[in-house]
């Protein structure tokens, strides 16, 4: 008798796609409209993974921040690009329960990045952390439009891509 082996993907051990497991706490999860994935139907990631991706930097204003402060983190549309998005719109959820619809394509027209550094430090829940889906506020002022300071995301928890 032939017995064939046939490889279950998504078990929480098993890499799927290019992603690896996440080793330690899971601070963002995406899933919805995504070609790789790690855990079961999602792509979950820990803070390494997240800053192993090419990061961008800059320094910028907010409506929320006094005075200007150095941001870093990967930006949006690598982000996306790592979980092999095939949408045109996100819904990110925060854990305070905010949630925001933002087009991809201001990902495109904007460095827009997930921060998660400010001025080299990581940034603290009560600070609008661990993550920020952060704009480039000082350097356009039409992001300063209302529009626009509602997706700018904080204390981002999961990222659903449709």
């Amino acid at each position: 008798m032939l017995m064939l082996s046939i490889p279950q993907q998504g078990l929480a051990d098993e890499p799927i796609g290019a992603l690896k497991v996440p080793e330690s706490s899971v601070i963002l999860s995406i899933n919805g409209d995504i070609n790789h994935r790690n855990v079961l139907t999602e792509a979950r990631f820990d803070r390494d993974m997240l800053s192993a991706l090419p990061q961008h930097s800059f320094e910028t204003g907010t409506p929320w921040t006094e005075g200007s402060s150095a941001y870093s983190g990967p930006l949006m549309r690598t982000l996306l690009e790592s979980v092999g998005s095939v949408g045109d719109s996100v819904h990110v959820s925060a854990l305070n329960g905010y949630e925001a619809q933002i087009p991809i394509s201001d990902f495109y027209e904007y460095d827009v990045i997930l921060a998660l550094e400010r001025d080299g430090q990581s940034i603290p829940i009560r600070e609008y952390g661990p993550l920020w889906v952060l704009y480039p506020f000082s350097q356009d002022e039409a992001l300063l439009s209302e529009k626009m300071r509602f997706r700018a995301v904080w204390q981002v928890m999961q990222i659903h891509v449709h």
